[in-house]
C-alpha cells in the first residue's frame, strides 16, 4: 500500500495538507474522514491516529499525526523544491518561527470565528452572546495585526520571497472566519495582496478546489440530536 492521507477538508491543517501533497505531486490515496459525523472515532481510524484527529498519514506501516509533521515529511521525502522548507539555516528559522506561533495565535482565534460567527448559530442553533462573538473578532483583529507586522512585512511572502509551507498554512486559516462572512481582508490591502499571491502560486483551482467544502458549510443542513451531543465538547471549547 502506497501513501494514504486522511483528510476532512472542512479541517484548515488538512487543506494545507492537501494543497502541498496536490501541488507537489506527490503520489497519495486519500482517505476522507468526515469530522462531523464522528468518523475519526472509528476504530479503523484510530488505528492510524489514536489521537482521533486530522490530518493523518499512513505510509506502508508508518503513521504519522500532526499537520506540521505531515508537511515536513512529505517536503523531505519527496525532496520538494527548496523554497517550500528551505534549506538555509535562517530562512528555514523563519518557517519555523510561523508554525511555531501560528498554533495558538492564529489557529485559535481563526476557528472560534468561524464557529461562533456560523456553525453555532447555523448547524448547531447554539446561541452566541454577541459580547462573546465581539471578544473573538477583537482576538483575530489582533492576530492579523501580528501576523502583517511580525511576519510578512514588506514581504512578497511569510518567510521570504518565495512561498513556503508557513504561507500553506496561514492562508487555509484565514479562509476559516472568510467562509462564515469575515471580510477580515477589505481594511487589510497588505494582507489582500499576500493572500492572492499564495493562491497564483498555488494555481487558482487547486485552491479553490482544496476550499470548495469549508465555503459551502454555511449551507449545511441543521444538525440532528446525535450530532449536538456528540459535538457538546466542541460548544463548551469554543464559547
Amino acid at each position: 500500500m502506497g501513501l494514504e492521507l486522511y483528510l476532512d477538508l472542512l479541517s484548515q491543517p488538512c487543506r494545507a495538507v492537501y494543497i502541498f501533497a496536490k501541488k507537489n505531486g506527490v503520489p497519495f490515496e486519500l482517505r476522507s474522514v468526515d469530522v462531523l459525523k464522528g468518523q475519526n472515532h472509528s476504530d479503523d481510524f484510530v488505528q492510524v491516529n489514536p489521537l482521533r484527529k486530522v490530518p493523518a498519514l499512513k505510509d506502508g506501516d508508518f503513521t504519522l499525526a500532526e499537520s506540521v509533521a505531515i508537511l515536513l515529511y512529505l517536503a523531505r521525502k519527496y525532496k520538494t523544491p527548496d523554497h517550500w522548507y528551505p534549506q538555509d539555516l535562517q530562512a528555514r528559522a523563519r518557517v519555523d518561527e510561523y508554525l511555531s506561533w501560528q498554533h495558538t495565535a492564529l489557529r485559535m482565534s481563526c476557528t472560534r470565528a468561524m464557529w461562533q460567527k456560523m456553525m453555532l448559530p447555523v448547524f448547531l442553533g447554539q446561541r452566541v452572546p454577541p459580547e462573546t462573538l465581539a471578544n473573538t473578532l477583537a482576538e483575530l483583529d489582533r492576530c492579523l495585526q501580528l501576523l502583517e507586522d511580525k511576519f510578512l512585512k514588506d514581504q512578497e511572502f511569510l518567510a521570504g520571497p518565495h512561498i513556503s509551507v508557513a504561507d500553506l498554512v496561514a492562508v487555509t486559516e484565514l479562509m476559516h472566519p472568510v467562509s462564515a462572512g469575515c471580510d477580515i481582508f477589505k481594511s487589510r490591502p497588505k494582507l489582500a495582496a499576500w493572500r492572492w499571491r499564495v493562491e497564483a502560486a498555488v494555481g487558482e483551482g487547486l485552491f479553490r478546489e482544496a476550499h470548495a467544502v469549508i465555503m459551502k458549510a454555511k449551507d449545511l443542513p441543521p444538525a440532528d440530536a446525535a450530532v449536538k451531543e456528540r459535538l457538546k465538547p466542541l460548544v463548551q471549547l469554543f464559547l
